[in-house]
This record gives C-alpha cells, sequence and structure tokens, in this order.
C-alpha cells in the first residue's frame, strides 16, 4: 500500500465512522472497485482507534465531566451518564466476540453491503421525519440499551455504527444535535474495545508509514467531520446521506452485475 492509498483511506474512515454512511463499507468497497486487495482488519481498526482519539479531543470537557462524576457523583445526571454508556457497550461487544467469522467474510460481500446501505438508509429517512426538534427523550437505562442493541447490527458494514445509533435515538425522541452527541460518546468504548483486541495481534513491524499516514489523516479528518456535522444537523437533515447510501447501494449492485 503506498502513502497516498493509506491516506485516503484514513479520510474515507473519518468521513465514515461520523457521517451516517458506514466507514467500514467504505474501506471494504475502495479495494474492491479497484480490484485490489483488502489491506485487513487490523489497518482498518489502526484507522478506528485515530477517530477514537479524534472524539475523545473534541469532547474532551464532556468526557471529564462525565468521568470525573462518574467516579465520585455517580447519581448526578452526567454521573449515570458514565455507567449508561458502558452498559450500551455490551450489546454490539458480544454480537463482535460471537459473530467475528461471519463479520470478516460473509457480512464483508459487497451484495451484503449494498443491502444494508439501502435498507438502513430508508429507516434513517423515516426516524429522520420522527426528528423531535425539542428533545424531550432522556438518557436513561431504557433508552440507552435500546441505542446499544441498535450499535451492535453496525458489525455488519454498510449499516453504520452512527446512522444506526442516530436512528435509534431519533426514534426515541432524542433532536438530532442530542443523537449525534449520544452517537459519537458510545463510539468511544466500542472502537476502544476493537482498538485494544486488535493491538494485542501487532507487532513493530506492522507500524509502517502507510499505516502512520493513513492513522494521522484519519485523526485529523475526523475532527474536522465531528465540527462539521455537528454544526450541519442544526439546521438540515439527515435526507443527504440517505440519498447518498441510497445511490451508492445501487452503484454496487450495478458494478457487481457488471462483472458477474
Amino acid at each position: 500500500m503506498s502513502i497516498t492509498e493509506a491516506v485516503i483511506l484514513g479520510l474515507l474512515q473519518a468521513l465514515g465512522e461520523f457521517l451516517p454512511i458506514s466507514s467500514s463499507a467504505h474501506l471494504v468497497l475502495l479495494p474492491f472497485f479497484r480490484g485490489v486487495q483488502y489491506q485487513g482488519v487490523s489497518f482498518d481498526v489502526m484507522l478506528h482507534l485515530a477517530t477514537l482519539l479524534a472524539v475523545l479531543l473534541y469532547f474532551a470537557k464532556d468526557w471529564f465531566v462525565i468521568i470525573k462524576d462518574g467516579l465520585t457523583r455517580p447519581k448526578t445526571r452526567e454521573g449515570k451518564t458514565l455507567w449508561l454508556l458502558a452498559l450500551a457497550t455490551v450489546p454490539a461487544g458480544l454480537a463482535g466476540v460471537l459473530g467475528q467469522d461471519a463479520i470478516e467474510t460473509v457480512f464483508r460481500s459487497p451484495l451484503s453491503i449494498a443491502a444494508c446501505l439501502m435498507v438502513f438508509a430508508v429507516i434513517l429517512w423515516l426516524a429522520d421525519r420522527k426528528a423531535d426538534p425539542a428533545g424531550r427523550a432522556d438518557i436513561n437505562l431504557k433508552n440507552l440499551l435500546i441505542i446499544g442493541c441498535a450499535q451492535a447490527l453496525a458489525l455488519m458494514p454498510g449499516v453504520s455504527r452512527s446512522g444506526i445509533t442516530i436512528t435509534a435515538a431519533l426514534f426515541l425522541g432524542f433532536s438530532r444535535s442530542q443523537s449525534a452527541r449520544i452517537s459519537f460518546l458510545l463510539s468511544a468504548p466500542v472502537i476502544g474495545g476493537a482498538a485494544v483486541l486488535e493491538l494485542a495481534h501487532l507487532s513493530l513491524a506492522d507500524i509502517t508509514a502507510p499505516l502512520v499516514w493513513g492513522f494521522i489523516s484519519a485523526f485529523l479528518g475526523a475532527l474536522l467531520v465531528i465540527g462539521g456535522l455537528m454544526k450541519y444537523i442544526k439546521t438540515h437533515s439527515f435526507n443527504v446521506f440517505v440519498v447518498y447510501r441510497l445511490l451508492l447501494g445501487l452503484v454496487i449492485f450495478g458494478w457487481y452485475w457488471h462483472l458477474h
């Protein structure tokens, strides 16, 4: 892999991780369209680690309060949030451990990705139509567990972790901004857990120049994407992402049938 290719993959990760368009789908699809070998799950996880650092930095003030109150004042609103986020991560963690083989094989086929992109695009559109501008829903155990269970579906490329968690939050009555914030905060433990597991299999020989540049591009790109999306959804719906997912799904189906 060249440094240029690694940088492009890093930027795709930054865009796909926080925009509801599925980063894992794009990381799988780029080699598919170019007719080259998939770069491997380990490389993808390192890019995910870069976006994890970005979300921790962007929401540093939020995380400081959430962690501090969670450890010293667990009965306060922010204190409860820490433990609710931890519990909401369990479904995705279990799904990842139990379904790892299927995740790395069956669900990475182009047709499966295209189907997920299109089906969950329609579901996001339906949820966005029900968005409550006032955001009257509450961050409680029931709501966070529902969002956490929805997040487990994102282990299938094409679903989109941010997309499905935002969708679930919108259906529960959170505003667009609240849904995005919950999605971003919930990404930290999931990405962190996956990265820790994968890092155990890496050696110093795996730390190549392309990997480093891919990591840097994913980190810087993610900071820009998070800030941009938070501003964008204050005055816009998610329709542009719905349309993009539908069109990409159609392109994948067309490309696949052309090759076969």
